[in-house]
Formats: C-alpha cells, sequence, structure tokens
C-alpha cells in the first residue's frame, strides 16, 4: 500500500484522536457538595408540650446552591465550586428540630403542623449565614415565639460566630454548623424562660 493509498486512513486517524482529546479538555469537574454536620433528635416518651417549627426563611442571596462568603464589609461571593447538597433552608430547619429537641428533652419538636392544638410555633427568619474573610462563620436572624392562637409570646434576635479551625470549605462547613448549634442553645434557653 503505498503512502498516497494510506493517506485518508491517516487522516482520519488523526481527526479521532483529535477529537477524543479535545473531548477529555472540555470535561468539567462536579462542585463538591457540603452537608451541615448533624445529630438525629431526641424524642420524648411521653411529652410535656409540642413546638412547630414554621417554615424557615433565608434572606434572598442565602437561597443559593453556592456556599456564600463575605470578602469584606460589603462583597459576597457564591462559590461555584462549592456547594450545599440539599437546599439550605431544609439542613438548618432538620438541625434546628434535632438541637432544639437535645436542649429542650421533654418537648416534642416538629417541622410544621403536628395535629396538636396546643403546640406553639417557632418563626425563624436566617438574616447572615456566610464564611467572613477575616476566618469566621457566621450566623444571625430572628425568630418568633407565639402560641396556639398565634399571639406572639416572645421575640428575640441572634447572632453567633465561629472561628475557623483550618482553611477550606470542609473547615467552613464545620463552624456554620457549630455557629448554628450555639445560636439553637440560646433559642431554647429564651423558649424555656419565655413558658415559665
Amino acid at each position: 500500500m503505498s503512502v498516497y493509498q494510506r493517506l485518508p486512513f491517516i487522516v482520519a486517524t488523526l481527526m479521532l484522536l483529535g477529537l477524543g482529546l479535545s473531548g477529555c479538555a472540555g470535561t468539567v469537574t462536579p462542585p463538591t457538595r457540603y452537608l451541615l454536620p448533624s445529630t438525629a433528635p431526641v424524642t420524648p416518651a411521653s411529652p410535656d408540650a409540642t413546638l412547630e417549627i414554621a417554615r424557615l426563611r433565608l434572606a434572598h442571596y442565602l437561597d443559593v446552591d453556592g456556599i456564600v462568603m463575605q470578602l469584606d464589609d460589603i462583597e459576597l461571593r457564591e462559590a461555584r465550586d462549592h456547594q450545599w447538597a440539599e437546599g439550605l433552608d431544609q439542613q438548618l430547619a432538620r438541625n434546628l428540630q434535632a438541637h432544639l429537641s437535645r436542649h429542650l428533652p421533654e418537648w416534642r419538636i416538629t417541622q410544621g403542623q403536628s395535629g396538636d392544638d396546643n403546640a406553639l410555633s417557632l418563626h425563624i427568619s436566617i438574616d447572615q449565614f456566610q464564611g467572613r474573610h477575616d476566618g469566621y462563620a457566621l450566623a444571625s436572624g430572628q425568630w418568633q415565639l407565639r402560641d396556639e392562637q398565634n399571639r406572639l409570646m416572645h421575640m428575640a434576635s441572634f447572632q453567633t460566630r465561629t472561628a475557623l479551625e483550618s482553611d477550606g470549605y470542609p473547615a467552613l462547613v464545620r463552624a456554620l454548623g457549630q455557629s448554628f448549634e450555639k445560636a439553637s442553645q440560646d433559642i431554647a434557653i429564651a423558649i424555656r424562660r419565655a413558658v415559665l
């Protein structure tokens, strides 16, 4: 077989090889996804009272897939390559339920309607849940405790911060979880005082 006869075969082989290499170069690495550290809720055998967690609301800029970093006093950035594995509001509501059940062990803590006509309800809004440029994880917001007639019993703000133990998003997610656990503990203490 002469060189001229093999030329179409060589060109076709080189084209396929080029397509294969360009396909490898165009491969996009999927983002790393994170879940907040969680604990199982405590379920009392015979609860003294019921607390329903109404829908937890996030500030609009937090209702995104990417973990938010605060770069200075005014600039925020949503991470493209480091994202929440599920909705942040769902993770926070589940964590809040678990933390409150640990700090209020005689209460039944539910998400949404419990079917108990005497249940109190907790309404919570999250204003900050982000890493900060100086190495802290922030959690802040407001909450309201309402009685079975939806009358306001208690209202307060919370603001916690936790220093990151190391650089990187895994350390940030753990520190955010710790900040929210501190806030949940403070809320539980205030609820106990409000109903006594």
